[in-house]
């Protein structure tokens, strides 16, 4: 399957679901993340230097990765909800085939990322539309499923823990790729600690290494019992 993973800055799809990218990669999916800014200005950061690491997290993943950024209306900052927006997400929904799409929870401090998920959330059925300019043909992607990157202090209530043990590792290299972000800024050094316990407390949860969680408001069906943990 086509998956897509939608990202408001560079590296957030790494932070809440790195190493679920990892596996779907291995289990033979296709995975384009996308960035709807450059996550610019950052202290240490700069579009150059944040492109870079972008590209380099990718590479460790193994996705493709594509950026709307200014051009198409977002802007890092100040990421808001519009017309124009909705349809740039939904010609990357036609022409690249996505039958399943990740974004952030909706329930955040941040306003990009909450602007964003509802710009995707409408994206999702714009891409269906006849009798328009958005590029591609009319899809509307099966499955929109919420990963956790929140900027709030809370412990995520999810729908599903996917098993990613064997995978965190990739995860942690994917985000450490973002140099400026979580090596050159010391406040930020932590937060792979925060990662690591993160994991492994949600693998306690299912009785596995690690695990990473997700949420969803339509239900998702199972074809047996067998594959549940």
């Amino acid at each position: 399957m086509n998956m897509l993973v939608v990202g408001p800055h560079p590296d957030d799809q790494e932070l809440g679901m790195g190493a679920t990218i990892a596996k779907m990669v291995a289990d033979g999916h296709r995975v384009t993340l996308l960035d709807l800014t450059d996550g610019e200005p950052t202290p240490h950061g700069s579009p150059e230097l944040r492109a870079a690491e972008s590209a380099a997290a990718a590479e460790i993943l193994g996705v493709d990765r594509i950026m709307l950024g200014q051009d198409h209306g977002f802007v890092n900052r100040e990421v808001v909800h519009s017309v124009a927006c909705r349809h740039a997400v939904a010609g990357v929904l036609r022409t690249r085939e996505i039958d399943w799409i990740f974004c952030p929870d909706p329930v955040d401090a941040h306003p990009d990322h909450r602007a964003a998920t509802r710009i995707v959330e409408d994206a999702r059925f714009d891409a269906k539309l006849t009798k328009t300019d958005i590029p591609g043909q009319p899809r509307h992607p099966s499955r929109l499923v919420y990963y956790f990157c929140t900027h709030l202090k809370t412990i995520p209530n999810p729908s599903f823990l996917v098993d990613t043990t064997g995978f965190h590792s990739k995860k942690r290299d994917a985000v450490l790729a973002y140099r400026s972000q979580f090596t050159a800024n010391e406040k930020n050094r932590g937060i792979l600690d925060w990662l690591d316990a993160q994991a492994t407390f949600l693998g306690s949860r299912i009785g596995v290494e690690t695990a990473e969680a997700f949420r969803v408001l339509e239900p998702l069906g199972v074809r047996s019992l067998d594959a549940l943990i």
